[in-house]
């Protein structure tokens, strides 16, 4: 009935608002928020109607999540950076309809997911930024996931994003994009050096860990990079735990799926993190069950916090 058009692993740091903003770092991040206007644009022409946002700065501590509430407006400050977003108003339209049924598609195939309407609770900045670009004029309906998962592991996550493929392309009439918002490498620079590293990665093996990473991307050798993101999500100290990647490569098949990425905006640093705007090419599947490099997705090692 649906359709998946498109498929991104996006970025959504905050320098991007700030570089809105006059003053030293007016205009620094264009390039990203031109990548988020193309991908917008690409939406629109596919004729999308709702964004769905695998948002790496929800946190939750148990099962997955989903916010479907019909409507979003207020102003948001980012707790964990409220120097970078300070009262940075929004407005959007959400899909109950469809958060209802990606939930119920993903309690079927044995993930434990809710899906909330009927709440107070607003998006994080992970859906917020890129919607800003996005989606300024309410053109597509906003529905976002939790993906910062602290206790979860990486194949259910996977499983997670073909549930919520099969759900828009056999339970919903209208047309769809993922969205992984996250970063790669995310080591933050530490403390009281946060100007130096404005537009650098932390250390010289995260950087080229990193390239490595995006280079796999655009040769389409996802069997490699799905057998290293359990370890790339601990040592690569990828954001989110790399969960939003996860459902996203879920979505596509896992490795089995063999596009290539096209980067939209390219690999750059911030404050210490690695980013990117890169768009993985939808492809068919078929089946009416999960495919097997899905549902063999090997579980993440979880560290002495509990976390990935």
């Amino acid at each position: 009935m649906g359709t998946l058009a498109l498929a991104a692993k996006i970025t959504h740091v905050p320098s991007m608002y700030l570089s809105e903003l006059d003053g030293p770092q007016k205009g620094y991040r264009q390039a990203a928020i031109d990548g988020h206007i193309e991908i917008g644009r690409r939406c629109r022409e596919l004729g999308v109607d709702t964004i769905v946002v695998f948002d790496t700065h929800w946190l939750v501590n148990a099962g997955y999540h989903i916010n479907c509430a019909p409507h979003f407006k207020g102003n948001y400050t980012s707790n964990e950076l409220p120097h970078f977003i300070s009262n940075m108003p929004f407005e959007y339209d959400g899909n109950t309809d469809l958060g209802q049924i990606l939930a119920e598609r993903c309690r079927h195939w044995g993930v434990d997911t809710q899906a909330h309407h009927a709440t107070s609770l607003d998006p994080e900045y992970g859906t917020l930024v890129p919607m800003r670009y996005m989606n300024e004029d309410r053109h597509f309906r906003v529905i976002s996931v939790s993906a910062l998962c602290t206790v979860h592991y990486l194949d259910d996550s996977a499983r997670l994003g073909w549930a919520m493929r099969e759900a828009v392309e056999k339970y919903y009439d209208g047309t769809v994009a993922f969205f992984a918002s996250g970063s790669l490498s995310h080591r933050f620079a530490q403390n009281g050096q946060a100007p130096d590293y404005a537009n650098r990665i932390w250390s010289p093996f995260l950087e080229t860990l990193d390239h490595e990473v995006v280079e796999m991307w655009q040769r389409g050798d996802w069997q490699t990079f799905c057998d290293m993101l359990p370890e790339y999500a601990v040592k690569g100290h990828g954001e989110g735990f790399m969960h939003d990647t996860a459902m996203l490569l879920g979505a596509l098949g896992w490795s089995d799926y063999r596009e290539q990425a096209e980067v939209i905006t390219p690999y750059f640093g911030s404050s210490g993190t690695g980013q990117i705007n890169a768009v993985f090419p939808v492809t068919p599947q078929s089946g009416a069950a999960i495919p097997s490099a899905v549902s063999s997705v090997q579980p993440a090692q979880h560290s002495k916090q509990g976390r990935l």
